[in-house]
């Protein structure tokens, strides 16, 4: 009967370890190696790495905790495998759209992240579809997605093992691994502009094409991000004409004399303008006003604002446009005349102090423009 016990009691362990990986949920206990996130939006995409933050804890680590090259780390069905990139489970490299890493496109999706560290300051980035085995132990190359070849750089001690987003730009950011003294940077770039164009038309489909402001602001993007200006120009007369909602206002003909200039189509951006003035506010033609000085248009400017004087009777930005315009065509004794009358009906200290600013140089013979 002694001899049983252990038997018994080695049954009773191999048990108890098969009901803990056969469905039954174990313990949720802090681990050495906590687990970590940490994202980052470029344009409408959404970059995220979520991994384990080892210790450096005095440890030797390149080269040796973190081996050289590929290894066999003698468990699993990988041959050879790279470095996880963290602790415990896969290191995990989300995004939302298709992205490029090295130049090269990553599809949208999730894939397991695994670097291969080199003693020369360099190292290679993996990422593999397989994003769900624990650790880099069932590495399986043919599973690789993309490898981009990266150096590393030398930073000051860090101890627990950090993934962040440096450098972060309007379609790119550089992301990097920092541990002990070595960061692994690798940069992301998105192309912003393709993505959210073809945002804007699957939306168009739905609930937020029925709304005037939407196709508005789908031709403002195109027209200030490089889009194509023809399908702008439609996004723009489906606001001002559209079969719903179909309503002129001075913003969405000035977005559409904006398209046309881009377009090279100055005559008739100037005959929409014509038609979109009696729909603005004096401030919106005095702004008009100042693009058309902007555009080397001054003797049109000039029309604009002597428009707006007509229009706003005795409303003191008319004469400061005014003064802008005749300075624009090198009428200075015209433009301070118009300048102290904006003075005195300025409605505020900061105004006048501007205009008293602009006083002082048309008076030494300077545009204000």
């Amino acid at each position: 009967m002694k001899k049983f016990y252990p038997k018994l009691a080695s049954l009773f362990l191999i048990m108890v370890l098969g009901f803990t990986t056969n469905g039954i949920s174990q313990l949720d206990l802090p681990r050495g190696s906590q687990m970590a996130t940490v994202s980052q939006r470029i344009g409408i995409t959404d970059v995220e790495i979520v991994y384990s933050r080892p210790s450096v804890n005095d440890r030797e680590i390149w080269g040796a905790l973190v081996p050289y090259g590929m290894n066999n780390f003698g468990f699993g069905t990988a041959k050879e495998s790279p470095w996880r990139a963290g602790a415990n489970e896969n290191t995990i490299f989300r995004t939302t759209h298709d992205i490029e890493i090295g130049g090269e496109k990553l599809p949208a999706g999730t894939y397991g992240l695994h670097m291969v560290v080199n003693e020369n300051n360099t190292a290679k980035v993996i990422f593999s579809k397989n994003h769900g085995a624990w650790g880099s132990y069932f590495y399986e190359p043919s599973e690789d997605v993309l490898s981009v070849d990266i150096s590393t750089t030398e930073i000051p001690h860090v101890e627990q093992l950090r993934y962040e987003f440096n450098e972060v730009g309007a379609s790119s950011a550089m992301a990097s691994l920092n541990w002990e003294k070595k960061q692994f940077p690798f940069k992301i770039e998105v192309p912003v502009t393709d993505i959210v164009l073809t945002d804007i038309r699957s939306k168009m489909q739905n609930q937020e094409g029925f709304n005037r402001q939407t196709w508005e602001q789908a031709a403002n993007y195109a027209l200030n991000n490089g889009g194509d200006l023809d399908e702008a120009m439609g996004w723009i007369d489906a606001a001002i004409s559209g079969q719903f909602f179909s309503q002129k206002t001075f913003n969405n003909m000035a977005l559409k004399a904006q398209i046309l200039m881009k377009q090279g189509k100055m005559d008739e951006a100037t005959t929409v303008m014509d038609e979109a003035m009696p729909l603005g506010t004096v401030f919106d033609v005095h702004g008009y006003g100042r693009q058309l000085i902007n555009a080397g248009q001054k003797e049109k400017a000039l029309e604009v604002f002597q428009w707006n004087a007509k229009t706003h009777k005795n409303q003191w930005p008319v004469d400061y446009g005014l003064a802008r315009g005749y300075a624009a065509v090198g009428n200075y004794k015209a433009a301070i005349k118009h300048i102290k009358k904006a003075q005195n009906r300025a409605p505020d200290a900061q105004n006048q102090n501007a205009i008293a600013a602009n006083l002082a140089k048309l008076e030494e013979g300077t545009d204000i423009n």
